[in-house]
């Protein structure tokens, strides 16, 4: 598969990624491919860096937010310091959809080498 050319979302590909309810169901290979490539201020994934969807997605599922990213650091990383509420909201809800997609990029990689 080539991921940046793939626009068929993740939920309707035969692969065991899961996607958390914190990310856009409809993401897809290619949305994946351009997160890894350069983070979601890049503009590859504006829902994790537009105040007013983070502060929604945060105030709806930010407990499962910092919880993946202590699952996966062991700690939450620190906020730069002097952060507004809707900074800190984009700091999470972009450290959480990073992490998901660098193994989802992994994964959707391993599905392309072994086919």
């Amino acid at each position: 598969m080539d991921l940046w050319n793939e626009e068929t979302p993740i939920a309707d590909l035969d692969t065991d990624l899961t996607i958390p309810a914190w990310i856009e169901q409809d993401i897809t290979p290619h949305d994946v491919a351009a997160i890894h490539q350069g983070g979601c201020a890049s503009g590859a994934y504006m829902p994790a860096v537009t105040y007013f969807e983070a502060k929604a997605t945060m105030a709806k599922h930010g407990d499962d937010v910092t919880q993946y990213i202590e699952d996966a650091y062991g700690e939450l990383p620190q906020p730069p310091a002097e952060s507004s509420w809707s900074q800190i909201a984009v700091f999470y809800l972009s450290v959480a959809v990073e992490l998901w997609a660098n193994t989802a990029h992994d994964t959707l990689e391993d599905i392309s080498d072994a086919a």
